[in-house]
């Protein structure tokens, strides 16, 4: 079977990280330009290959003053390293769903991560596209690429927890 290659639809996609705040509540934030490329040789996607980059500098939480000090030094340092990567090394079916392995890099850390994929299915929108639909979902410690800055409260604990849930709704477009 030949290879296909599917694109991300960056229109009906989203990137979304969640952190816990002052350990009481979940702050969301977004990575809003995002391209991502997969390709596959069947159409069940087993074995397919995805490569996934974000602009560090499109950091979106709703606070102007939070989106400044993510892209600052302490967090992403958006200026030295304009991009989050993803590059896959496997995507397997486990049961109706996936599990995607890959080496996910921030800043200059590369750690092997492994996400969850529900796969939605495939559909023709009106324009004749056929576009293929996923739902992602993972966790990560930011600390362990270098995300480390914190500061401890008065009551105990921290002000920014370590675990990062990491959610995509991902839409990708067959290409011809």
């Amino acid at each position: 079977m030949a290879t296909t290659t599917w694109v991300l639809d960056p229109a009906h996609s989203e990137l979304q990280f969640k952190v816990k705040h002052l350990m009481i509540t979940t702050v969301t934030g977004s990575m809003n330009v995002l391209t991502a490329t997969l390709t596959s040789e069947s159409d069940d996607f087993q074995g397919a290959h995805v490569n996934f980059e974000a602009e560090t500098g499109s950091i979106d939480t709703g606070n102007t003053d939070r989106d400044t000090h993510l892209k600052s030094g302490d967090f992403f340092n958006a200026d030295e390293f304009p991009k989050v990567s993803f590059e896959s090394t496997s995507f397997e079916k486990d049961g109706s769903d996936y599990v995607l392995a890959g080496n996910l890099t921030i800043r200059d850390v590369t750690k092997s991560v492994k996400l969850d994929v529900e796969f939605g299915g495939i559909a023709t929108d009106p324009w004749g596209n056929t576009k293929a639909g996923f739902t992602l979902s993972g966790k990560i410690k930011r600390t362990d690429f270098g995300l480390t800055w914190n500061a401890a409260l008065e009551t105990g604990g921290v002000m920014v927890s370590e675990d990062v849930r990491i959610l995509g709704e991902l839409q990708f477009v067959k290409q011809a």
